[in-house]
């Protein structure tokens, strides 16, 4: 219940109806929502292996290229957090089709910039775009999809990431390499524009969230921080929070270790990314089925303790082959990538379904937040010697570790929320 004074959301809510697909048309559907979620993950990560054509050819710094690759996630989340306003004002569909064509258009935008000032404005613009489209995807799994099938949804549509490194950014790298770094921002636009066609033709309407009269809009801001300050919602906030931040004190770090520490060339990181993507791809839907099968909060604590010592492993890495760093860093990833399928299958049962978009959006730009303050920290916690070797990567371990470890126990806390049953779809 809705702890602030002025309060639009009272309870207990009316009765919210389940949508129900053919399943041929639900696999369709899922699939379609991966494809949108690939394109939003592709276009964060592809930054960051072209940033050195684009420091070339805009003759800027290693700074001034780090504030365009933040630029995104900032504004992801203020985008994801000022749509909690909004986003169940509108039909599911007619949402995400106008967002993903602005998401097209911020990336033209990218590819077509004359100057770095340019590109960093569509960088954020792409950020204020992507934030809500990824909010808007998993608002219509969860209206879709019934919570006890959510845990399978959510491992279907997690299978993006895998996507991405598989095929999306080695695709982008050699676009790059041979047109130059607007080429894979071109691919991104084509790619959006025949996944819009497929929205537009297979995502039927879904608006039985507006069957509840919608929040003033002088209320607006006041039912934003109504909803922040709703006791279980900060429960599932603070557990979103610590654990993308446990995840970017490691993760953006092991490629330059590698590099740096232990003799990786460049090239050879394409593949370690490759087999990690291609592991996943093949593991999230599994890992899905069993936080259905054997209870979301049990499965999350599972992998939790059992990433920690893959977590552990490659932040205190002894010297090793290439050839048995490859399986070690799929398996990393596995578990990395795997813990947050049952997670956020969890999350998507907490509000209230009327108001599911919204806690989404909210839950979006925490993430984004732990993105960036991880991070940070992670970076203020590493060192560099006259060698240019890493120093200090095994306390970026273990605080990640230990950030785990109180999600063990804070998870405990975070409870699903009764659904309704299921309601025929009107197409």
């Amino acid at each position: 219940m809705c702890t602030m004074p002025l309060c639009p959301y009272p309870s207990p809510a009316p009765k919210y109806p389940m949508y129900q697909l053919s399943t041929g048309r639900e696999r369709a559907l899922l699939w379609l929502l991966a494809l949108t979620q690939f394109t939003i993950i592709m276009d964060f990560m592809i930054m960051m292996p072209l940033g050195p054509q684009i420091m070339r050819t805009f003759a800027v710094g290693p700074a001034s290229f780090a504030t365009a690759v933040s630029a995104y996630a900032w504004c992801s989340g203020l985008s994801s957090l000022l749509a909690a306003t909004y986003i169940d004002r509108f039909d599911r569909r007619s949402m995400l089709l106008a967002v993903y064509c602005l998401f097209a258009l911020s990336n033209l935008a990218c590819a077509m910039a004359p100057t770095f000032s340019m590109l960093l404005a569509a960088r954020s613009f792409a950020g204020l775009t992507g934030g809500v489209l990824a909010s808007t995807v998993m608002a219509i799994v969860s209206d879709v999809i019934p919570p006890q099938r959510r845990g399978e949804a959510t491992g279907t549509i997690m299978t993006a990431f895998s996507l991405a490194a598989v095929a999306g950014v080695p695709a982008g790298i050699l676009l790059g390499v041979q047109f130059g770094w607007s080429a894979p921002f071109y691919l991104l636009v084509g790619l959006s524009l025949l996944i819009w066609l497929g929205c537009y033709r297979l995502v039927p309407a879904l608006s039985g969230h507006l069957a509840r009269k919608a929040v003033p809009l002088g209320l607006a801001l006041p039912a934003l921080f109504g909803m922040i300050r709703n006791a279980r919602h900060l429960r599932a906030y603070l557990l979103t929070f610590v654990m993308m931040s446990s995840h970017m004190l490691v993760i953006p770090f092991i490629s330059p270790v590698l590099v740096a520490d232990y003799g990786v060339l460049p090239r050879q990181l394409s593949w370690i990314y490759m087999a990690g993507g291609a592991a996943s791809f093949f593991t999230a839907r599994r890992i899905g089925k069993l936080s259905d099968r054997y209870g979301k909060h049990v499965l999350f604590r599972t992998l939790v303790l059992i990433s920690m010592l893959p977590v552990l492993l490659i932040t205190h890495l002894p010297v090793m082959p290439f050839l048995l760093l490859i399986p070690f860093f799929a398996f990393f990833i596995v578990m990395v990538s795997g813990r947050m399928i049952p997670m956020q299958a969890l999350l998507t049962t907490v509000p209230v379904p009327e108001h599911r978009g919204a806690f989404l959006s909210i839950n979006s730009a925490i993430q984004s937040l732990g993105t960036g303050c991880g991070a940070w920290l992670g970076g203020l916690l590493l060192s560099v010697d006259a060698g240019g070797h890493i120093l200090d990567f095994g306390s970026n371990g273990w605080l990640s570790a230990g950030m785990l470890t109180f999600t063990l126990f804070w998870i405990g806390g975070v409870r699903s929320r009764q659904e309704p049953g299921g309601l025929p779809l009107k197409t």
